[in-house]
């Protein structure tokens, strides 16, 4: 964890402020408790005459993550028990992990296992510690880039997220990482207009790396107005959207609205019901962000060795962060326009008329435009009701309030 947060900080741009938070082991965060830090010295399994079987040095999937120190001399029939393996894919290695519920065991391909001397004893070793010194905490890595101008308190932040807490697993979510950079490059490069949201990115453990962030941030929760979380996201398999828990916010339709313009098969599913991450806690209880996910799960090699770089794809990677990058834009971008005008707007005193001859479409919409001035309604539910591009509509609605003939409002 200590390394992939270390890498990821390389690779952050400089204008993120990247930095590592540490958390004391088993200190209280909301019902939860922080985790001591986990160290493997050595891990191996051996059969009596001395042939190992398994050893960690080639593979951290090969214990059972968390696992209690161990060195028994066993009988097979003691040590089945503590061995795991994969039926459906018998070539590689599952990763399986006990964090809370204390045991030891051993990983290994269902070929190995079903080749093993029943009539032998096996050495299992296990050399492991857990740490509880405050210096050598759990940590997570977090970074905030702000639009043109600077941070605007009013329209809030919004937070991408992907873990780092896999071992050895590249879709899972290595591949949700680097799309976060990436998301994180292009927004520092071309920020967000003036005005707009912040966008936090976080990197940590799943589940209990964003409890204990926000129960040490919950001063951040009502300063956020949406998030996404991005996992399992080159391997092949169409894009799926998870909506919000609210399942019908803004934030759902102006996702639905990306895929479905980019013209692309992708699929859709409820909160939590497709690939359940981070959001569970963004958008759960006491928090209730609304948080969405990207993802092409399910796929075939998923938490098992067989999850390598073998299976990702740059251009699905690609993919993934031009939709990401567009719901961010639009979302982040998006506010209430009230208007500080009475009667019909002066348009060509104001340099506000559209030539039909230019823009047939624009010029047909302006009243409407006009009409939903009333501080009730977002740029994007208007760009949807007179059906024109989302930015087309915005930079109209900036000449406005350029001009000083609308407020802005956000939600």
């Amino acid at each position: 964890m200590d390394k992939t947060l270390a890498i990821i900080g390389k690779y952050m741009p400089a204008e993120a402020n990247y930095r590592i938070e540490n958390y004391v082991p088993l200190s209280q965060v909301w019902t939860w408790k922080v985790p001591e830090r986990y160290v493997v010295h050595e891990a191996y399994l051996e059969i009596e005459d001395g042939e190992r079987v398994v050893d960690f040095k080639d593979s951290p999937l090969h214990i059972i993550s968390y696992s209690l120190p161990v060195d028994k001399v066993l009988t097979w029939d003691e040590l089945a028990p503590h061995l795991r393996f994969s039926e459906k894919r018998p070539n590689a290695v599952p990763w399986e992990f006990k964090y809370y519920e204390r045991d030891w065991g051993f990983c290994l391909t269902k070929n190995q296992f079903d080749k093993l001397p029943r009539d032998k004893k096996y050495h299992a070793v296990i050399r492991s510690e857990f740490l509880t010194d405050p210096e050598s905490g759990f940590r997570v890595g977090v970074g905030l880039i702000e639009p043109d101008g600077g941070s605007n308190p009013a329209a809030g932040e919004f937070i991408v997220q992907s873990h780092t807490c896999h071992p050895a697993q590249a879709n899972d979510d290595g591949s949700g990482v680097v799309c976060e950079i990436e998301l994180a490059r292009r927004l520092a490069e071309n920020p967000l207009p003036a005005g707009s949201m912040s966008v936090r990115f976080w990197f940590g453990a799943e589940t209990i790396g964003t409890v204990a962030y926000l129960a040490h941030h919950e001063d951040l929760i009502p300063n956020l107005r949406g998030g996404l979380f991005l996992d399992s996201i080159g391997s092949v398999n169409s894009l799926a959207l998870q909506r919000s828990r609210q399942d019908d916010h803004l934030l759902d339709r102006v996702a639905r609205h990306v895929l479905v313009k980019r013209g692309q098969e992708f699929r859709e599913g409820e909160f939590a019901q497709v690939a359940p991450n981070d959001e569970r806690i963004i958008n759960g209880p006491g928090v209730g962000v609304p948080a969405i996910s990207l993802s092409r799960f399910p796929y075939p090699e998923y938490h098992t060795s067989d999850d390598n770089l073998d299976i990702i794809h740059e251009d699905l990677l690609l993919d993934a962060v031009d939709a990401a990058e567009e719901i961010i834009r639009i979302y982040a971008s998006n506010y209430i326009p009230r208007r500080t005008f009475r009667g019909p707007v002066f348009l060509s005193e104001h340099s506000l008329w559209v030539d039909w001859r230019e823009n047939w479409d624009l010029n047909r919409a302006i009243e409407k435009i006009m009409m939903m001035f009333e501080g009730k309604h977002t740029i994007f539910y208007i760009a949807e009701k007179v059906g024109l591009d989302y930015w087309m509509v915005r930079e109209y609605v900036e000449k406005f309030r350029a001009k000083g003939l609308v407020n802005r409002l956000y939600r």
